[in-house]
């Protein structure tokens, strides 16, 4: 089986193709992965993971000795393969994540007549916590914001790219790919190609408008090369700038301007969400700039804005408790 026959170069997951190589789902999993680059257009990264969590369900296969035919689990052995992640010390997110990989791939299954049943969906996840996404106040960002050394080139190249993700909550893969004709600097909008390399537009306010001309206009001339392209983040060799080093930019200035050590990109986005909520913006209006399919995944920034809201309460508010808390210790400590 070759590797090109596999097209690895667009999706590598080694054990996967070491674990089934040479048994009837090697052939399964090869189309498998074809629908989910071509009918489904999911991207690459995607892709990748939901064939990773496939792997690890075909290595508890053959450490069963479970891999010679191609069969849907029931309910029993489906419990077995649970208990099997949970005795690897595989968190509950990452359980869950493998289960609905399994759920959609033994649906594909069924679809196309591989299998005869499904039970994937008769067994469920593990409860886990609601764990709300880490956002930093509007006074944070503006400190945060403020860190770039913007009198160097790439110190104003990491100014713009601070700016962008927080005025439009856009992912560092969008942020990665996105091409300098994709940014309307008079209109104040970016065009952005999402998970499904579906397509949407997110709005600039005229801070980030500003960083992105000065960037445009002094540091891309600085650093484009011919291998530049028509790329609008540039690396210090003009090529474009990969994930990893977006994600170092935001976690440097992160840590210089004070902020938690769990810091990363993506809490720009939550806090971009949730700063609009707080400042009376529609749930709806802020699941399409998120590029959101479902308004439960937008949801969860409405329980943030909940939580602050009732912290500012408890702090300001003379009657809620803690205020009144402190002037007792205050009065305490006079006498």
């Amino acid at each position: 089986m070759s590797q090109t026959e596999f097209e690895p170069a667009k999706v590598s997951v080694p054990g996967l193709w070491n674990a089934v190589g040479g048994t009837d789902w090697a052939p399964a999993l090869k189309e498998y992965q074809k629908h989910l680059l071509a009918i489904r257009q999911l991207a690459t990264p995607t892709v990748r993971n939901y064939m990773n969590d496939l792997s690890t369900f075909m290595n508890f296969l053959a450490d069963g000795g479970c891999l010679d035919e191609i069969t849907s689990p029931d309910r029993r052995q489906l419990r077995s393969y649970l208990a099997w992640l949970a005795s690897r010390r595989y968190a509950k997110a990452s359980i869950s994540r493998k289960l609905t990989a399994l759920r959609t791939f033994f649906g594909w299954m069924q679809e196309t007549g591989r299998v005869e049943s499904n039970e994937t969906d008769m067994v469920s996840a593990p409860k886990q916590p609601r764990m709300l996404p880490y956002v930093v106040s509007e006074s944070e960002i503006e400190r945060f914001l403020d860190v770039p050394d913007t009198s160097t080139t790439l110190g104003l190249r990491d100014r713009a790219i601070l700016e962008l993700i927080y005025a439009s909550g856009v992912r560092v893969s969008e942020a990665r790919s996105m091409d300098v004709a994709d940014v309307g600097l008079k209109a104040r909008e970016c065009r952005v190609f999402g998970k499904g390399s579906k397509q949407r537009i997110v709005l600039l306010g005229g801070s980030a408008a500003k960083w992105l001309t000065e960037y445009i206009t002094h540091s891309r001339l600085k650093l484009a090369t011919r291998r530049s392209g028509d790329a609008m983040f540039l690396n210090n060799l003009g090529g474009r700038l990969s994930e990893r080093g977006i994600q170092s930019i935001v976690k440097k200035h992160a840590l210089a301007a004070g902020l938690d050590a769990m810091f990363h990109t993506h809490n720009l986005r939550h806090s971009f969400a949730t700063h609009l909520l707080n400042g009376g913006a529609d749930l709806r209006v802020v699941q399409d700039l998120l590029g959101h399919e479902s308004p439960s995944t937008t949801q969860v920034y409405t329980h943030v804005s909940a939580e602050q809201a009732r912290k500012v309460y408890l702090d300001a508010h003379p009657g809620a408790g803690r205020r009144r808390d402190a002037q007792r210790r205050k009065s305490r400590d006079a006498l």
